[in-house]
């Protein structure tokens, strides 16, 4: 698995975004997949998560109904539509990995990260 994430940039707020993360590798098709994210000075925290065949997700209360994950298996591709976005919403966001196929919030579960890209939400 090698994931690299993409999609990042600045928004004024209430605008939208969409994250792609791309396994080069093709690999991770039988993986849960996850998105979490780091603001400045802050601990890495969860976003979403989906299951090997996209039919579990979960999300943080700080997302839930205003961004959706998603993945194409035919494409290794991750998704992570974000609408409604807040400047609290500021952070460098990763896509990852799970060791297993189901989803889930817990970072230690992860074992494969991609390079962050970094998501600027203005007031």
């Amino acid at each position: 698995v090698q994931l690299q994430a993409s999609g990042g940039g600045l928004v004024q707020a209430g605008g939208s975004l969409r994250l792609s993360c791309s396994d080069s590798r093709r690999t991770s098709s039988n993986n849960a997949m996850g998105w979490f994210r780091q603001a400045p000075g802050e601990e890495r925290e969860f976003v979403a998560t989906i299951s090997w065949n996209g039919g579990s997700t979960y999300y943080s209360d700080s997302v839930k109904g205003r961004f959706t994950i998603s993945r194409d298996k035919a494409k290794s591709t991750l998704y992570l539509q974000m609408n409604s976005l807040k400047p609290e919403d500021t952070a460098v966001y990763y896509c990852a990995a799970a060791r297993g196929s189901m989803s889930s919030s817990r970072s230690r579960d992860y074992m494969y990260w991609g390079r962050g890209t970094l998501v600027t939400v203005s007031s």
